[in-house]
């Protein structure tokens, strides 16, 4: 039988080595993927302080021929969906790490174990950083945001779009129960992850945060933008419908990390709403400060007369979810950018 102390020692040296391992896998994508150089350095400056609680006590106390659980294995560490999934699980390895120092540490150094717990906070920051940075990356390069609407082979449809280029889904089912609803959209989020899509919520923070949704959309009657930033984390992107200048620039002094700018056409998913036309588009080109999409009746027949306003980003409902082939109007679509 080990000895206790050679046991809390082993246990030490493992999870020392666990919680640097997976960091330098998250250093790696904030620095060659993201070229973000403060979170990288983040990572790495918690990587060195592990290392010097890491003393030659604890290594020598390893014993890898005759540890019983190098062949332990779980059919989810061999493959990874996507690269959300790669990222989450090591952010979890190195949490759950620091975790077990945390606790065995307070029977061998409680100066280590306080340094311990300080750093898992930091990895919590870090994973708001993070996922929210390359949610923000992603959101900044797409061109074409879709808006669900109840259709036959729902499912069907946006992942036809997804196959198609789509990288930004926005979940939308006005007259549906909530189960249903929290059903359709944890779905929807699967699809999104497989695609490497963001994944946006309508109106419901409750539902976004169910199915760890990228985020929500807001129109002018929902929560405020501020609420939903105190509820949903800095992590998460908060979008606002707007139809006039004065909504702008509330939604931008409030804090949203994207705008909608529309009605541009009638439309009936904004029944009895009055067109905005391009004078709107016109004027978010020349005072949005951050990412906007025209949204109201765009389609393939008036997509350059909006694009030759001054609009980059386009939302559409119609446009794909009634379309007989989404992937080919999809990729129509895009290459209008």
């Amino acid at each position: 039988m080990i000895n206790q102390q050679t046991a809390i020692y082993r246990i030490l040296d493992a999870n020392l080595d666990r919680a640097r391992e997976g960091l330098r896998i998250i250093e790696e994508w904030c620095r060659f993927g993201l070229n973000e150089k403060e979170m990288a350095t983040t990572c790495k400056e918690m990587r060195q302080e592990l290392a010097s609680w890491h003393s030659s006590e604890l290594r020598t106390a390893r014993d890898t021929p005759n540890d019983v659980g190098t062949d332990v294995t779980h059919p989810q560490e061999t493959e990874r969906e996507n690269l959300p999934d790669l990222l989450q699980a090591n952010l979890c390895r190195v949490q759950e790490a620091l975790r077990v120092l945390e606790e065995y540490a307070k029977l061998y150094d409680v100066e280590f174990a306080a340094a311990m717990k300080q750093m898992r906070y930091q990895v919590y920051t870090l994973e708001s950083q993070l996922f929210g940075q390359s949610r923000l990356q992603l959101l900044v390069k797409s061109s074409l945001y879709l808006v669900t609407s109840p259709v036959d082979n729902f499912f069907n449809v946006v992942e036809s779009a997804l196959k198609g280029g789509l990288k930004l889904v926005q979940y939308r089912h006005k007259d549906q129960d909530d189960l249903i609803k929290l059903k359709e959209a944890y779905k929807l989020k699967q699809l999104c992850n497989n695609y490497n899509a963001l994944f946006i919520v309508n109106d419901r923070i409750d539902i976004a945060l169910a199915v760890n949704a990228d985020g929500v959309h807001l129109g002018q009657t929902d929560c405020p933008v501020g609420l939903a930033r105190q509820i949903l984390g800095t992590g998460k992107i908060i979008g606002k419908s707007t139809t006039n200048p004065q909504e702008m620039a509330k939604a931008i002094s409030d804090g949203a990390d994207y705008i909608g700018v529309g009605p541009v056409y009638e439309t009936p998913t904004k029944a009895g709403k009055k067109a905005t036309g391009l004078e709107y588009i016109r004027y978010a080109q020349s005072n949005a400060t951050i990412p906007w999409f025209a949204i109201g009746g765009i389609d393939s027949n008036n997509i350059r007369d909006v694009i030759k306003a001054g609009a980059t980003k386009v939302a559409v409902v119609r446009a794909i979810m009634a379309a007989e082939n989404p992937t080919e109007e999809t990729k129509n679509l895009l290459k209008n950018f």
